[in-house]
């Protein structure tokens, strides 16, 4: 069910946005390290990343959509690791527009992605952010991440190595 919030309806990520998708994931890989991807992607490149999200179960894609239409950002649930144990533990991200920035749209965003995943079988989610970034660790910590440690120098990007602050988030 769509979440509306003034100006900004919180929904499903679908096909018809992988463009817009790519274009604000793709500011991110070319101007800043919160991503450590350094090529940009195309819509077709990108396309098994947004089908690998349903609109049901723990691996979800939501977006934000301003009254004009525009994408405002996006959040994911994603699987943590590939093998089977790890299961029951998603890995989070949330991506706001440059000029969405500030607005509560990562609020919002992860507002509906954790009342989506209430219902889920998962029981701890995580997000690593690149350091430093005092707006992400603001959010996270609204939404009940705690800080669990530091891979330093873990990637490098722009000519320097980057720390990267793991969170996590009881679920259950």
């Amino acid at each position: 069910m769509p979440l509306k919030h003034g100006d900004v309806q919180v929904r499903a990520g679908a096909e018809t946005d992988l463009t817009a998708l790519t274009d604000l994931y793709n500011h991110y890989v070319r101007e800043t390290v919160i991503t450590f991807d350094t090529a940009p992607f195309s819509p077709a490149q990108r396309r098994p990343w947004l089908l690998s999200h349903p609109k049901d179960g723990p691996h979800r894609l939501l977006v934000a959509q301003g009254a004009d239409g525009d994408l405002l950002g996006y959040a994911t649930s994603s699987p943590f690791r590939p093998k089977g144990a790890y299961a029951t533990s998603v890995e989070t991200t949330v991506y706001c527009a440059p000029d969405a920035a500030g607005r509560g749209v990562g609020t919002l965003l992860y507002t509906a992605l954790f009342a989506a995943l209430a219902d889920e079988d998962v029981h701890r989610a995580y997000a690593g952010i690149t350091q430093p970034n005092e707006a992400s660790g603001r959010l996270h910590a609204r939404f009940g991440f705690r800080p669990i440690g530091t891979f330093t120098e873990v990637g490098r990007k722009f000519g320097r190595y980057w720390d990267v602050a793991w969170y996590q988030k009881d679920l259950r």
